[in-house]
């Protein structure tokens, strides 16, 4: 007798895990959202979480099939570092998280090897998700720059995610864009000690506490946003912050350009927000030391996508990944 035919129409899942909440939703092939949802993880870590993501999943198998859906691939969106290699998870922000073994978790849960499951880093699911519905559609060459209160990239060159040997590719809060070097340093890196939005409000604080003087800026718990609206009314101390922050941004961007050549460079997380007022300055500064025709070619954008790209990220990760292309 012939094989019966599954006559299911086939979706995917995409979960958007972040420091503090837990996101999912199923999506059709076309990008539709089927069905939404979203869990805080009210401080859990370990494998409380990790047996969150799987729960999750498994109640998106129950909804599918009762609606005559079948789940054909699972993407993860993590914050932090995905190792293939080792199929671990580094998030600094969840507890217990150095090396998860979140891949081997979530295969055993859903018991199912017929489903592929995906594992990338926030940053990469940012670009993936702006390629799919957002800023850098029809783009084989873009990358995304997220900056919050770190500073990260996801690379796509080529329509390839690049992810280094252990997944670490894209940490430019690292990047060296002067000397000399300082101890500072040491946490983050150069570019996020002065660039990224924790680094704005400590930059900020620091003058304050030397005696510099602001109308706007008072020493205490000062945050980027606060900065920001300084700058606007021309603070002194936030537009020295501000223009430093802009240099650097310029620079990095330079740089990224001349190696990666991108069609487009989309800005994102917590500060841009805010810092999208300022592409402008940071471009004509890229110029400045970029390559010249990488520069002219590339295009600078805001993520269209928002809080959501990681989750958009996560089901286009499992649609590549997934059979139903």
């Amino acid at each position: 007798m012939p094989e019966e035919r599954d006559s299911r129409k086939t979706i995917v899942a995409g979960i958007d895990l972040g420091g503090t909440k837990l996101s999912g939703a199923l999506f059709s092939k076309e990008g539709e959202i089927i069905h939404k949802s979203e869990l805080l993880l009210e401080d859990k870590g370990g494998t409380e979480v990790g047996s969150l993501v799987v729960q999750l999943l498994l109640d998106y198998v129950d909804y599918a099939e009762s609606r005559l859906f079948r789940i054909d691939s699972v993407g993860i969106c993590v914050p932090g570092i995905s190792n293939h290699t080792n199929q671990t998870v580094w998030a600094p922000n969840i507890r217990g998280w150095e090396a998860y073994p979140l891949f081997s978790e979530v295969r055993d849960g859903l018991n199912n090897p017929s489903v592929p499951v995906s594992i990338e880093s926030d940053r990469n699911c940012y670009i993936l998700g702006e390629m799919w519905k957002g800023s850098a559609q029809n783009c084989s060459n873009a990358i995304f720059m997220a900056v919050g209160t770190g500073i990260g990239i996801g690379i796509v060159s080529n329509g390839q995610i690049i992810n280094g040997t252990s997944g670490i590719a894209g940490a430019i809060g690292w990047m060296a864009l002067d000397r000399p070097y300082s101890s500072d340093y040491d946490a983050c890196g150069q570019f996020e000690y002065y660039a990224s939005g924790s680094g704005i409000a400590r930059n900020a604080e620091s003058m304050l506490n030397k005696g510099a003087k602001s109308d706007y800026l008072h020493t205490g718990k000062i945050s980027a946003k606060e900065v920001f609206e300084a700058y606007c009314e021309n603070d002194p101390v936030a537009v020295q912050v501000l223009e430093k922050a802009i240099e650097y941004w310029g620079m990095a961007l330079a740089n990224l350009v001349s190696i990666f050549n991108p069609e487009k460079v989309i800005f994102g997380g917590g500060v841009f927000g805010p810092a999208v007022q300022l592409l402008q300055r940071i471009s004509d500064e890229a110029r400045r030391w970029a390559q010249p025709i990488s520069i002219q070619e590339v295009k600078l954008e805001a993520s269209a996508l928002k809080g959501d790209a990681g989750l958009i990220g996560a089901g286009f990760l499992a649609l590549r990944n997934g059979i139903i292309l």
